[in-house]
């Protein structure tokens, strides 16, 4: 067995990050779930997990310094200093992957870490060390499931309508998803269970379905509120109107006053999208005068005599520069 410090690639004064950070790094690569077939990986992994049980331990690593483990973790006999000459009849063909199962800091920091790097237990992560029995985790645990990720697009209608919309998964469920008030774009919902089965009765994974919400072709989002701008024609502004405004769920009616210049946001109360408080935002509707196409001589005139007899300007003084 080769010294810990050598297996990591650290010096003796390295401190617990850069000896934490060198473990994750090299158990990343060396993993037999990454390796499969390999069997030089497989110990390359088990000499990894031995070497930081001992460094990634503060006591252990302090009676290895003083000579009083070896580099196997166990106890040896008094008269050894680390680094004087080698570790003499430890060579690699006696080596034995170790579970972890001895607890202490550095038996759950390597669990912490293979969680924190895989995200669950892939065969011989945390429920999974190698030397454990084929579908099952360390001190004969079942293994969990795999997590499944789905993606669900989404309109904002999906948001106010009451039906719950579906998502396919790999592994053949379809699911109908609850859409919670006030769903943003890329928010994540965990359906607990949904993933895929575990293995030696071990606890199915989860499914994690991210929403992602279409653009829309006529409102523009703004938090729980709509914001729609709505063409009207230059008799509507001046002589006031009303016209029909699509919502959501349906068109409703608008009055438009008149001399309406555009300035001005009209309000759709509680036609918005569902918010976290259980109540509904409102739609913004902004008027925007659309002048007829085509040469129109009457309006042009009527142009020269109201810019003749404009008494002020339509801008502020911000705007004199």
């Amino acid at each position: 067995m080769r010294d810990p410090y050598t297996v990591l690639g650290v010096s003796r004064k390295a401190d617990d990050t850069q000896i934490k950070r060198a473990f994750r790094g090299l158990a990343k690569k060396h993993h037999p779930d990454q390796n499969a077939g390999d069997s030089k990986a497989k110990e390359k992994f088990a000499e990894i997990n031995t070497a930081y049980e001992i460094l990634g331990d503060k006591d252990k690593r302090a009676r290895f310094d003083r000579g009083e483990l070896g580099p196997d973790g166990k106890e040896r006999a008094t008269g050894f200093h680390p680094g004087a000459g080698g570790f003499r009849g430890f060579g690699t063909d006696s080596f034995q992957y170790r579970t972890n199962t001895g607890g202490g800091p550095g038996a759950a920091a390597f669990e912490d870490i293979l969680k924190d790097i895989f995200g669950k237990s892939p065969g011989g992560g945390p429920q999974g060390h190698p030397g454990a029995h084929p579908g099952q985790g360390s001190q004969g645990r079942p293994a969990a499931g795999e997590d499944i990720n789905a993606i669900l697009t989404l309109t904002l209608e999906d948001l106010v309508a009451d039906n719950k919309p579906t998502v396919s998964l790999t592994n053949g469920k379809t699911l109908q998803i609850t859409i919670p008030a006030g769903a943003e774009d890329g928010q994540q919902i965990r359906l607990k269970g949904q993933g895929n089965a575990g293995r030696a009765g071990g606890r199915p994974g989860d499914a994690i379905i991210t929403l992602k919400l279409s653009p829309h072709a006529l409102f523009r989002r703004d938090g729980a509120d709509l914001r729609l701008d709505l063409p009207i024609s230059l008799d509507e502004a001046v002589l006031g109107a009303k016209i029909r405004v699509p919502t959501l769920e349906g068109a409703v009616g608008l009055t438009i006053a008149a001399n309406t210049t555009g300035r001005k946001s009209l309000r759709i109360r509680g036609r918005g999208l569902p918010n976290k408080g259980g109540t509904r935002g409102d739609i913004f509707v902004t008027p925007r005068i659309v002048l007829p196409e085509g040469e129109d001589r009457e309006l042009e005139k009527l142009a020269h005599r109201f810019r003749k007899n404009a008494a002020q300007s339509v801008r502020g003084p911000e705007f004199d520069v």
